[in-house]
């Protein structure tokens, strides 16, 4: 089920995972790092075109990020 704090949890594991910081995620997706802050502290999300350049660039399953699945893997 969804909620803004597992998707900010998973947002930034996989940031991690692939070495970015925020500031690097931001620029990937045209925002500001504390857009990518308040997403992985649970406080705000995001529109739909930039989820989707998330998904994208980090080549992450939506269902993963929106907590509707377990698996990272994009279909």
């Amino acid at each position: 089920m969804f909620t803004k704090e597992l998707f900010g949890r998973r947002l930034l594991e996989v940031r991690k995972q692939n070495n970015e910081t925020q500031p690097d995620l931001a620029k990937a997706i045209g925002t500001v790092k504390s857009h990518i802050s308040e997403m992985e502290n649970g406080k705000m999300t995001t529109t739909i075109e930039k989820f989707a350049l998330i998904c994208e660039h980090y080549k992450v399953s939506a269902d993963y990020l929106l907590g509707l699945s377990d698996n990272p893997e994009p279909r």
